[in-house]
């Protein structure tokens, strides 16, 4: 872990340093759940936060990690820098909403409040396009030190990526996460996936995290070029599936 650690840093400290921000956070908030008895939406209000820490945490040091075989500096330190200044605004924000029991995603009870929900949502959608261009990018760059598997996981997983990261919009259109009901509710511990409607957030969840998921897949066990592209359609077509349920207003789990 640690020979992880330092040749992250090296490859990108910008998204090392603000990675480590995030997972340091995440601790922090963890440490608040279990003093406050604060609810928001039916769960512990610190819960969003933690989640939001941990899931920018590991998108940054992956990003971090990928965008160094592409010998860009210049663009990989622009496209950094504004991962770290749009995504802080989200999590310092979504950690502000939690400490005063309030709702951050799909709150529009004031002009405020709804003109730092709809900056969010800009924010969110600035680094998923921009991180689509990294993967256009990936599939443009000649990269002859990378083993073929790999690479076409990188690809793979950042198009996935960006797809179920723009899925978003479905709930943001909603102005809610579940569909056949209300939110709030049974729900899964912690996760707060409804185990009673529908809920996009598990298909949000399962194709974002594909950017880390198929190239580490990819590079210790399949070792394939065939075989990595065929484990993306069926990773894709699983977070497909997952979301066509929840549209259909069915729960995932019960």
């Amino acid at each position: 872990m640690s020979d992880f650690i330092t040749v992250l840093k090296f490859r990108n400290e910008p998204l090392y340093y603000f990675g480590l921000v995030c997972l340091i956070s995440s601790v922090i908030f963890f440490l608040l759940s279990r003093i406050s008895s604060v609810q928001v939406a039916g769960t512990n209000a610190w819960y969003k936060p933690l989640k939001f820490a941990l899931s920018i945490g590991s998108f940054c040091w992956a990003m971090g990690w990928y965008t160094w075989y592409l010998k860009l500096p210049g663009q990989v330190s622009v496209y950094s820098w504004v991962t770290i200044l749009l995504l802080a605004f989200e999590l310092i924000y979504i950690a502000l909403q939690a400490g005063r029991g309030e709702l951050s995603h799909y709150n529009r009870s004031s002009p405020l409040y709804a003109a730092l929900y709809s900056g969010m949502a800009l924010a969110a959608t600035f680094v998923t396009l921009h991180t689509g261009y990294i993967g256009l990018l990936f599939c443009t760059t000649d990269i002859p030190e990378l083993p073929g598997h790999y690479l076409w996981a990188i690809r793979i997983g950042i198009f996935l990526f960006v797809v179920f990261a723009m899925e978003g919009a479905v709930m943001g259109g909603r102005m809610s996460h579940t569909i056949g009901g209300p939110d709030g509710g049974r729900g899964l511990p912690f996760l707060n996936w409804s185990r009673k409607f529908g809920d996009p957030r598990i298909a949000h969840f399962i194709g974002m995290h594909a950017l880390q998921i198929l190239p580490l897949i990819a590079f210790y066990v399949l070792k394939n070029v065939r075989w990595t592209q065929f484990f993306g359609v069926l990773y894709g077509c699983l977070a497909l599936a997952v979301l066509v349920q929840a549209l259909n207003g069915k729960p995932l789990f019960k």
